[in-house]
């Protein structure tokens, strides 16, 4: 026996609902032949009358309303089955891969992740944290799919940079400390600091503000994760040169912070390949991502 068909199934509720072929046919939008087809080959695989034709209406025998109400059932799975599919089609479901840069992780990484729960539920959003480099090689070679990474980067064929912020970095000092109303690498190299480790691009800027300067930055300490930094210099264990986004960064007062002289200003961008290679959830997280694009 040939497995069931669908559509004949539809057409045999609809005349178990309707109680007529002709008003199942305007139902469905069939021609009645049609209709009279789905039932013939539906009762001809099954050897068995499914439909009683009364001179009004058309009536189920015993085995046609069994399979009636089996045909609900599996209808609605169908129906359902479509209906996931196109979910996926339109990128309400799925899994993206999404990778941070620590240095945005404090402050705007979980801004975007609760807009993404907020507006998307259903995708299934990866988070890879880790250095702006490397992230870039890992979503050149596929292992993830999106990359918030700081900038400049160098470029990958086939990727696609866009800026997204834009963000003040400024001195971060413990609250007792007496401090200049702008800090100048002159004031800031006689002070012991905590810096990033030298291979990201914030470490890397202030290398460079110092140099421009012809000096050399007095490291005591090198980590990898800003808020580790901003509890030793809360503690009173050196000052920092970090990217500031919110009041709530000074610790409830226990950190002052002070602009850079001449100024600094660390800026993020996406990373992704060419749009046209992007399925729906990687689309609609890009464009939750983008929603935090500043003007600047």
């Amino acid at each position: 026996m040939r497995e069931l068909n669908i559509d004949q199934l539809r057409t045999l509720v609809a005349i178990a609902d309707l109680g007529t072929f002709s008003a199942a046919g305007r139902a469905l939008h069939l021609a009645q032949p049609t209709v009279s087809l789905h039932i013939g080959e539906l009762e001809a695989r099954l050897a068995t009358p499914l439909l009683v034709r009364g001179h009004r209406r058309v009536a189920a025998t015993a085995a046609g309303a069994d399979l009636v109400a089996r045909a609900r059932r599996l209808l609605r799975d169908a129906d359902d089955a479509v209906d996931a599919v196109q979910r996926h089609r339109d990128g309400q479901v799925g899994r993206v891969r999404l990778a941070c840069s620590g240095g945005a992780t404090t402050y705007l990484l979980p801004r975007i992740v609760a807009a993404l729960e907020k507006s998307h539920p259903n995708i299934d959003v990866q988070l890879t944290l880790g250095n702006s480099a490397q992230l870039m090689a890992r979503l050149f070679v596929g292992d993830v799919d999106l990359a918030l990474v700081a900038l400049p980067q160098p470029g990958y064929q086939g990727l696609t940079l866009t800026p997204l912020r834009r963000t003040p970095i400024l001195a971060i000092l413990p609250a007792s400390w007496k401090a200049p109303a702008a800090v100048t690498p002159a004031w800031l190299a006689r002070q012991p600091l905590i810096l990033d480790e030298p291979s990201t691009n914030v470490a890397q800027e202030v290398t460079a503000w110092f140099a421009r300067a012809g000096l050399r930055a007095k490291v005591r300490v090198e980590v990898t994760i800003n808020e580790i930094a901003r509890q030793l210099v809360a503690a009173g264990y050196g000052a920092s040169v970090l990217p500031f986004e919110h009041p709530d960064e000074t610790l409830g007062g226990r950190l002052q912070v002070r602009p850079l002289r001449p100024a600094l200003v660390r800026r993020l961008g996406i990373a992704h390949r060419p749009l046209a290679q992007l399925d729906g959830p990687m689309r609609r997280v890009l464009d939750t991502l983008m929603a935090f694009r500043d003007a600047k």
